[in-house]
C-alpha cells in the first residue's frame, strides 16, 4: 500500500493495532516519477487572528490564513484533487509566547481549532499536524509537545534527540498509537533555505541557531544514524528536508527504511528560488516544477510536503 493508499483509505483509524502494523509494514511505495496529486502535501499556515489572510512577502502567492478563511480556501483545492495538508501555527497574539511555548496545546489554539474544523468539513482530507515549539516559544527554538487535535498523522520536526520514542511511547499509552501515524523529520539538515518558512510563522530564533540540533549540510553519515535510530524509535514515515539538495540522503532513506514511505519536504526556499529564477526568465515556472519535483521522486521519495500544491492541481488536471 502507497501514501496514497494510505490517504484514500482513512478507514485504517478504526482497525487494531495488528491490522494497522500490517498496513504500514505494506506501505512499499515503489517510486515513480510521475507527480500524482495523492503523493502531495500541502503546507498551510494558521493564524491565531480568524479573519486574517495575509500575503508572506517572501514566499511567493503563500499566505497566512485564520479560521474563518480556510473552508472557502479550501473547498476548490479538494474539488480539484487535494488529499494531505500539514498545518503551522502562527500565533501572534500580544503575549501568546513564551520561555516553554505553553501555548501550542492549548484547545483554544490555531492548529488544534483548525484541525477540528478541517476534519469536520473536509473529512477526506489526511491532515499531518507539525508537532514543533518555535513557532509557540518567546526565544523561536524547538521542542515537542502532545498532540490531541484529531489529526491523523503527528510531524515531530524539531529534530531534538529522543522525541520520536517519547512520542510513540505517549501514543501507545494514550492507546491511539494504531489509529496515528507518526512521520519523523529523520533527515533535517541547516541552512539557508527556510528563511520565507521562519517569515511566515514567526519563527526566527532570537540567539543563536539550530545547527546544534539540525544536521550539517555535508553530514551523510549522520542523517544515516538519525534515519535508523528513529525507525528504531517506532517512526511510521521518514522525512527528509530539504529536498532537492539532498537527494542522496532521500535514496538512503529509501534503502535504509525499505518497508517505510519516504517523505521529502521541498522547503520554502527552494519554491522561493525557483519562483524567483522563472520571474527573471531563467526558465519556465510549471517546467521547473515538474523537473525538480520528478527528481525528488525518483531519488525515491513517495510523499511530497511542496508550496507547489495548488499549482500542480491545476497543471495534473490540464
Amino acid at each position: 500500500m502507497s501514501f496514497s493508499s494510505l490517504v484514500s483509505d482513512l478507514t485504517y483509524r478504526d482497525s487494531d493495532r495488528d491490522e494497522e502494523r500490517s498496513t504500514l509494514s505494506r506501505a512499499k511505495s515503489y517510486a515513480s516519477t510521475a507527480a500524482t496529486s495523492s503523493m502531495l502535501i500541502y503546507p498551510l499556515f494558521i493564524s491565531d487572528s480568524p479573519d486574517e489572510e495575509m500575503l508572506i512577502p517572501s514566499l511567493p502567492n503563500q499566505h497566512r490564513r485564520g479560521l474563518n478563511k480556510l473552508v472557502a480556501f479550501l473547498a476548490p483545492l479538494v474539488r480539484k484533487g487535494l488529499r494531505s495538508v500539514i498545518l503551522f501555527g502562527v500565533p501572534m497574539a500580544p503575549n501568546v509566547k513564551d520561555a516553554l511555548g505553553t501555548a501550542a496545546d492549548d484547545p483554544k489554539g490555531p492548529v488544534i481549532q483548525a484541525t477540528r474544523l478541517i476534519r469536520r468539513r473536509f473529512p477526506e482530507l489526511f491532515i499531518v499536524a507539525d508537532v514543533c515549539l518555535c513557532e509557540y516559544t518567546s526565544h523561536g527554538h524547538c521542542g515537542i509537545l502532545r498532540d490531541d487535535g484529531s489529526a491523523h498523522c503527528v510531524a515531530p520536526s524539531d529534530m531534538n534527540d529522543g522525541r520520536i520514542r517519547a512520542i510513540k511511547l505517549k501514543l501507545i499509552e494514550a492507546g491511539i498509537a494504531h489509529q496515528v501515524v507518526l512521520m519523523s523529520y529523520s533527515a533535517k539538515f541547516s541552512g539557508c533555505l527556510y528563511g520565507p518558512f521562519r517569515d511566515a510563522a514567526g519563527s526566527c530564533p532570537s540567539f543563536g541557531d539550530r545547527r546544534c540540533y539540525q544536521l550539517p549540510p555535508g553530514g551523510r553519515g549522520l542523517a544515516r544514524r538519525a534515519i535508523h535510530r528513529d525507525i528504531n524509535e517506532g517512526a511510521d514515515i521518514i522525512m527528509v528536508k530539504p529536498a532537492s539538495q539532498y537527494l542522496d540522503i532521500i535514496s538512503d532513506a529509501k534503502e535504509i527504511g525499505k518497508d517505510l514511505p519516504v517523505a521529502a519536504y521541498q522547503v520554502s526556499g527552494e519554491f522561493a528560488m525557483i519562483h524567483a529564477a522563472a520571474k527573471a526568465g531563467v526558465f519556465d515556472l510549471k517546467t521547473m516544477a515538474f523537473e525538480a519535483t520528478e527528481g525528488i521522486l525518483r531519488a525515491g521519495a513517495t510523499i511530497v510536503v511542496s508550496y507547489f500544491t495548488p499549482d500542480f492541481l491545476d497543471w495534473l488536471s490540464n
